[in-house]
């Protein structure tokens, strides 16, 4: 699958091409500013197809969250920071990672479901709910190696390994909600080296483990 920062359509059936329809225009425009046409439109298809797939534009709006999160979950699970022997190596690699897919236009690299459970979160329970079931399952992919990384440098407090991966994920989405607000990638990158520096600092970790960052 193609990096999340630039999803290239791929062209099925009609369901799926809505489905891309809308992970790149509501990551362009918002939800509410997207219409049933709009979809329609970049997708190619009816808007009898439409209706045929989706009940509404809520539902649309579900379903694209389990989209995202089903072509990510493949993506990461793919991804290179996995390699590295040491866990702690292999949460700062995570990091670097998500660092190094932040480029090209806002709309490429931020994250769809972020987008969405920000703009309905109040009006439409079904979407956050499928918004943070993507968000915390993806930060859950981050516990095993966390916890090994907290037992191998004896490190115990008032925080979990849980606790440690929902604040990276804190932290990447705070720093895609800085990028929008200067139209520029410069505070995203800036809050993942933060981000990097403060697990180095949390682990007490040498220069050998730090790398570069």
């Amino acid at each position: 699958m193609p990096r999340p920062t630039k999803l290239q359509p791929e062209r099925g059936d009609a369901k799926t091409r809505l489905l891309e329809a809308a992970r790149s225009l509501i990551r362009t425009r918002g939800f509410t500013a997207t219409s049933v046409g709009d979809l329609c439109e970049e997708a190619g298809v009816t808007k009898g197809a439409f209706f045929h797939n989706f009940e509404s534009k809520e539902a649309l709006g579900v379903a694209a969250a389990h989209f995202w999160a089903d072509t990510t979950s493949a993506f990461f699970s793919e991804a290179p920071y996995h390699a590295p022997k040491e866990p702690l190596q292999r949460v700062l690699a995570y990091i670097e990672f998500r660092k190094s897919i932040i480029e090209g236009e806002l709309s490429e690299f931020t994250c769809l479901v972020g987008t969405l459970v920000q703009e309905v979160y109040s009006s439409s329970p079904g979407i956050r709910e499928a918004c943070a079931e993507s968000i915390f399952g993806h930060a859950s992919t981050l516990e095993a190696d966390i916890s090994a990384a907290m037992q191998a440098y004896n490190i115990s407090g008032d925080f979990t390994a849980e606790s440690l991966a929902r604040h990276t994920q804190a932290v990447i989405q705070g720093a895609f909600v800085l990028a929008k607000a200067d139209n520029n990638s410069r505070f995203a990158i800036e809050s993942l080296d933060h981000l990097y520096r403060d697990i180095c600092l949390l682990f007490d970790t040498p220069n050998s483990v730090r790398g570069s960052s």
